[in-house]
């Protein structure tokens, strides 16, 4: 059982809390500008999507600003439905938007799946932000976050930058993107796995609460996550 405490008790240990919690605000600040320290390369892969409004290329995608922001949606293109955990991390996605806009980020999802799959499954999930198919490029396979049969029968499928023994044929990720002096795209960063959690606000709030993520017991961490519709 948690320890119950005067007053005065709690405050003295919410204090000594205080103290780590700002040692690590201040430890994620120092990462954030080494995050941003990164060096830059190029794209020279002429990526052209599938979107809502015809074929965009990734430069496209930037919409007249000077950084962009890409979730890999895991959507298989013989999938029914979109991953349930993509789709609990999208549903803050459209939020967030006006004020990414407002700091020169455009943002985008991108999956393999085709288009009218995805536009159908974002109409149920009553979702409005920007997705489109790549379909028709090697796009996620370059970024890592889908696989072939070979490399999934071969072990030799690499994700979060380490080869993976079991990855699957779709894995989810964010890639940030930026352009240069002369309008050219370069990749600046990428996440992936647990890289992902602090994307997720949910995630963000239960890890405030008495029982935490409270995943523990379960089959494996987001078995309890169903998409918003099916709760």
């Amino acid at each position: 059982m948690t320890a119950i405490a005067t007053n005065d008790a709690w405050m003295t240990s919410r204090l000594e809390l205080l103290d780590a919690e700002k040692a690590f605000q201040r430890a994620r600040d120092e990462l954030a500008e080494k995050r941003r320290a990164l060096p830059w390369r190029k794209i020279n892969a002429d990526y052209v999507f599938e979107g809502e409004f015809g074929s965009r290329s990734l430069s496209d995608l930037f919409d007249a600003r000077s950084q962009l922001v890409v979730y890999h949606f895991m959507y298989h293109p013989d999938w029914a439905e979109g991953c349930k955990s993509c789709s609990f991390w999208a549903d803050s996605y459209d939020g967030m938007i006006p004020h990414l806009r407002a700091r020169d980020v455009s943002f985008a999802v991108i999956s393999r799946g085709p288009l009218d799959k995805l536009l159908a499954y974002r109409d149920r999930m009553d979702w409005k932000f920007p997705w489109l198919s790549s379909a028709d490029n090697s796009f996620n396979y370059d970024f890592n976050v889908s696989f072939t049969e070979e490399q999934i029968e071969s072990k030799d499928a690499r994700y979060n930058y380490r080869v993976s023994d079991n990855p699957g044929p779709e894995l989810p990720g964010l890639s940030v993107f930026a352009k240069g002096d002369e309008e050219q795209v370069f990749h600046t960063y990428s996440t992936y796995a647990r890289g992902l959690d602090n994307l997720n606000p949910v995630y963000q709030i239960l890890d405030l609460v008495p029982k935490g993520r409270d995943e523990d017991k379960l089959p494996y961490p987001m078995d309890w996550v169903r998409r918003h519709d099916e709760y």
